[in-house]
């Protein structure tokens, strides 16, 4: 299935262009299936798969509900702790969703539809409309993050000495976790696996859009660096709502040439790798489904390149006797700077900060044997230096 993931800055149009890349997806023949949390003029608005043409279906995303019947399910999970302690239990029509529940429902339907559950016969594209650009990087690095969370928080080989809790919960004089919580957790731990798997999948891609200015300019020039570092890739870049060049209008003259200043910029730093397509501005807001195929947004390449499979690479400085004496991990990161970037290695794991970008990454098995020597932030590609520890490098007879 090709997962196309569509995100811009905010006010950018990006659900427009998510309904005009679905609706291109299934004018080619495939099935497909667009996924939103914002209501589309002409669509249905149910939280199921509805059908939009004989090729696209659409689902909502309704994020109040899904906070209700998660929480609600885990109260009654939690049953005999809430009884222990006397606690009252929330009814449904009393619970007002927190911030973050629009993530976790965004995450969920990502599992329903990379699971299979709303077709039997399968999507062959699926469109997903993300919330704006800054929300949107960090929504998917969330699934890594909280898989790491629950091994770090509940590992699954304490599971092992459930029979010795009641002996454990006298001596340290604390309850043991109990079994349902290990449960809810590994249920977790599989959803989230399922859509980790899904947005690493080499089939997905990213679908940027953005309105040419300054503003946009400097929010896609920040996410460059996000993409790299969480190894994902754009397949275009949607400049939206362009006018028209030429204007007897001073106003709107002024306004072309501001865009077409910024359109500059993004064909000569976007273009090489990422094609860059110009919407036109068609002087309202798009409303019905020839409005959109007016946008003339290209449907999603059924074979064109997905995520980026290892973003980093290992560079080698020979040393006496053929043994390296430097390795450094490379990891292409273009627009960072130097006064972004923040590193820290602890055991396996290095953790990076470039800007509002984090991230922990497992060192390569190659290089746990080494220690960190230096890091480099060089024409866009870091270099992180290792030299090998002789206590951990057999010996040469």
């Amino acid at each position: 299935m090709r997962t196309v993931l569509v995100t811009g800055p905010g006010g950018a149009g990006r659900t427009t262009l998510a309904a005009t890349t679905a609706l291109a997806a299934a004018a080619g023949g495939r099935r497909t299936l667009l996924v939103s949390a914002e209501s589309i003029p002409g669509f249905p608005a149910g939280t199921g798969p509805t059908a939009v043409t004989d090729r696209l279906d659409h689902a909502r995303i309704d994020s109040g509900t899904h906070f209700r019947a998660e929480l609600t399910a885990l109260q009654e999970r939690a049953s005999g702790v809430l009884d222990l302690v006397g606690a009252g239990r929330l009814d449904g029509e009393e619970l007002t969703e927190l911030p973050g529940s629009p993530q976790l429902a965004l995450l969920h339907t990502l599992h329903r539809a990379a699971a299979g559950d709303w077709s039997t016969g399968g999507y062959d594209t699926l469109v997903v409309d993300l919330p704006p650009l800054d929300q949107a990087l960090a929504l998917l690095a969330l699934p890594e993050q909280l898989r790491r969370y629950l091994r770090r928080l509940l590992p699954a080989e304490r599971q092992a000495a459930r029979a010795l809790r009641p002996v454990l919960a006298q001596l340290a004089g604390v309850p043991m976790p109990a079994q349902w919580l290990y449960e809810a957790a590994s249920r977790k731990d599989e959803e989230l696996a399922a859509v980790q798997a899904l947005l690493e999948d080499g089939a997905t891609t990213l679908r940027l859009v953005a309105e040419p200015g300054p503003a946009a300019e400097d929010a896609l020039r920040t996410a460059r660096t996000g993409l790299a570092l969480y190894g994902l890739r754009a397949d275009l870049l949607v400049a939206s709502r362009v006018l028209p060049r030429h204007s007897s209008d001073p106003w709107f003259a002024d306004l072309a040439a501001q865009q077409e200043k910024c359109l500059g910029h993004w064909h000569e730093e976007w273009a090489p790798h990422v094609p860059v397509h110009e919407a036109p501005h068609l002087g309202r807001a798009p409303r019905t489904a020839d409005d959109l195929a007016a946008l003339t947004v290209p449907a999603p390449d059924e074979r064109g390149p997905g995520r980026v499979d290892d973003p980093w690479w290992i560079e080698e400085e020979p040393g006496e006797g053929g043994r390296p004496s430097v390795l450094a991990w490379c990891l292409p990161l273009p627009g960072a700077t130097k006064e972004d970037l923040r590193l820290v290695r602890r055991g396996e794991e290095l953790l990076l900060t470039v800007g509002p970008f984090h991230r922990i990454v497992r060192v390569a098995s190659a290089l746990r044997r080494c220690t960190v020597s230096g890091a480099a932030l060089t024409d866009g590609v870091l270099r992180v230096r290792f030299t090998p520890d002789p206590a951990f490098w057999p010996r040469t007879p």
